[in-house]
């Protein structure tokens, strides 16, 4: 995972001034098969703006509307944010079709506390923000859509089931900063392209990148749940789940996304909480309460 920054915007003689920097925060998982991994509708190509909520047969669109999903992401589109004009809401509701069970599960209050805390966690990976940002740090988010200046090319060399192709690197990109050629590779199997040797159309095709962000949220993969099963009440956890205290909530996605560096007592706090501010931000624009758990710092990492 890869969360990015983009330091305060200095206006000099009229002129715009950005500097940014993108630090790798952790891999994510690897050793897991994905045959048969939703066989969704197909993608078109409607990327521009101006989707009609009617044609969508998503329930997220009817929680996250065109509207909304604009007051949540206030600054995406400025020139200040490199990914501007990428993230658009069409792309969204097109990924979201494969997808038909996000935001579907559940009473109200539950889908919209799902897709606050998908938002929520898009939104740190790929934020812009600052302490002092205008509107706010938490108004920042998908300012990104790739990793800057990774540290690496993110080759694992050990893992023969998705091995790296020469010459590519599987830095973060997308909402989700997916990472690793051991992600690439099952995400391009399962949604239709290949990601170990084509890893660049996630920050090439808007459609694409949210489908990676969706597959992730919506895929348990042993002994994580997915995160979708987390907020849509559905996660039964185990004896050592219960043993490490990974009870449901809002904390536990943030675990299974990145508890290796953040969660437990030597985590680290500071992007706990800015994915935490992120939420509740969320969740006051939907109307929601935050639910339980909000942090990771009790709970052992997976």
């Amino acid at each position: 995972m890869a969360r990015l920054l983009l330091p305060p915007i200095l206006l000099v003689a009229g002129l715009l001034v950005v500097s940014s920097a993108g630090v790798a925060e952790a891999a994510w998982w690897s050793g897991w098969r994905w045959d048969c991994l939703f066989p969704g509708r197909g993608r078109g190509h409607g990327h521009g703006q101006g989707y009609r909520q009617s044609q969508s047969h998503s329930k997220v669109a009817s929680i996250v509307t065109e509207a909304m999903y604009n007051s949540f992401f206030l600054h995406k589109d400025d020139a200040a944010c490199p990914a501007h004009g990428f993230y658009n809401y069409t792309s969204f509701i097109e990924a979201a079709e494969m997808f038909p069970e996000f935001c579907a599960d559940g009473d109200l209050a539950t889908r919209k506390r799902e897709a606050a805390a998908f938002m929520a966690q898009i939104s740190h990976e790929t934020t812009g923000g600052w302490a002092t940002a205008p509107d706010g740090p938490f108004a920042w988010g998908l300012c990104f859509k790739e990793e800057r200046n990774p540290p690496s090319d993110y080759c694992d060399k050990t893992n023969t089931e998705w091995p790296c192709v020469q010459n590519k690197s599987y830095h973060g990109r997308g909402p989700i900063q997916l990472s690793w050629n051991y992600n690439y590779g099952p995400a391009g199997k399962a949604l239709g392209f290949d990601g170990l040797r084509n890893p660049e159309v996630v920050a090439g095709d808007p459609v694409v990148a949210f489908k990676t962000a969706l597959w992730f949220w919506m895929t348990p993969r042993a002994p994580k749940p997915s995160c979708h099963d987390v907020m849509a009440g559905h996660y039964q956890p185990s004896y050592a789940d219960l043993a490490a205290n990974r009870t449901a909530g809002f904390g536990l996605t943030t675990n299974i996304i990145n508890g290796g560096i953040e969660c437990g007592p030597n985590g680290n706090v500071a992007p706990v909480n800015d994915r935490i501010g992120f939420f509740r931000r969320y969740c006051g624009m939907l109307g929601v309460d935050v639910g339980p758990n909000l942090d990771c710092a009790d709970q052992k990492p997976y």
